[in-house]
């Protein structure tokens, strides 16, 4: 009985030991955005009710193999029902079940949510096999534009912290994915169909990112970054593209 309890014990630590790395993320990236942050906490609740069934059942488990392992030959008392019990472990996983959808929809609903004035609007086009990022002004004007050629180091999106970013998202030859995984969360641009999202920018650095959907024989050329800067850095990139752009250039 001792080492079994020591043995749980031991397998028990280890896994919430791995589990509760990086600060409690369970192995997710540290969110950059304020929607990130909402999608990490359902990740984070969802883990933490796996791990607690998980525990539930092993208990239950081992408890059966102590308490009713076979001493001798005689026949343990039988039941055919037991009801509460059964009511219990019936009613229990729906109600774990509508809750964590309860959350997932929530939090589904704050994620997606779009408004109508971000401080930056980007058009990002997907094509075989780069990127194109055009920042647009107030009117819907062209003011910026970075257009990867596969060949060259990736574009780079450049955005400013503490922002509303909202991203228009388009394709016009097969299906994309736009993926950061600081974002926690990925988006497809798929030919004919509007999708548009936003992020709210909460920590400065250089993410990678890149198509998470197979687009052709050479997706991984899909590469990018994003650099999320203070405003002012932002503000005397901006203007420098703007340069570019009047001179009839474009850089990555």
């Amino acid at each position: 009985m001792r080492r079994t309890c020591a043995l749980a014990a031991v397998v028990a630590g280890t896994a919430l030991l791995a589990g509760c790395g990086d600060a409690g993320r369970f192995g997710a990236p540290e969110p950059a955005t304020e929607q990130g942050e909402s999608i990490l906490v359902l990740y984070q609740g969802f883990f933490i009710t796996a791990l607690a069934v998980g525990a539930l059942v092993w208990g239950l488990l081992v408890y059966v193999l102590l308490r009713f392992r076979r001493r001798n030959d005689d026949v343990p008392r039988q039941n055919p029902y037991n009801i509460p019990i059964e009511i219990t472990y019936t009613i229990t996983p729906l109600l774990i079940v509508a809750a964590l959808f309860a959350f997932s929809w929530r939090t589904e609903v704050d994620v997606s949510e779009v408004g109508d004035q971000p401080d930056v609007s980007l058009r990002i086009v997907g094509f075989q096999w780069q990127w194109q990022f055009s920042y647009l002004d107030e009117s819907g004007e062209v003011e910026a534009e970075l257009i990867g050629d596969g060949t060259g180091d990736p574009p780079q999106l450049v955005l400013p912290i503490d922002s509303t970013v909202q991203f228009d998202l388009v394709a016009n030859d097969v299906n994309h994915s736009f993926w950061v995984p600081e974002f926690l969360e990925k988006r497809d641009l798929i030919p004919g169909i509007e999708n548009v999202i936003e992020v709210d920018t909460t920590r400065e650095g250089t993410y990678q990112g890149r198509c998470a959907e197979f687009c052709g024989l050479d997706h991984w050329r899909m590469q990018f970054s994003v650099r999320i800067v203070p405003q002012a850095e932002y503000d005397t990139w901006l203007a420098e593209q703007a340069d570019l752009l009047d001179e009839g250039a474009t850089a990555p």
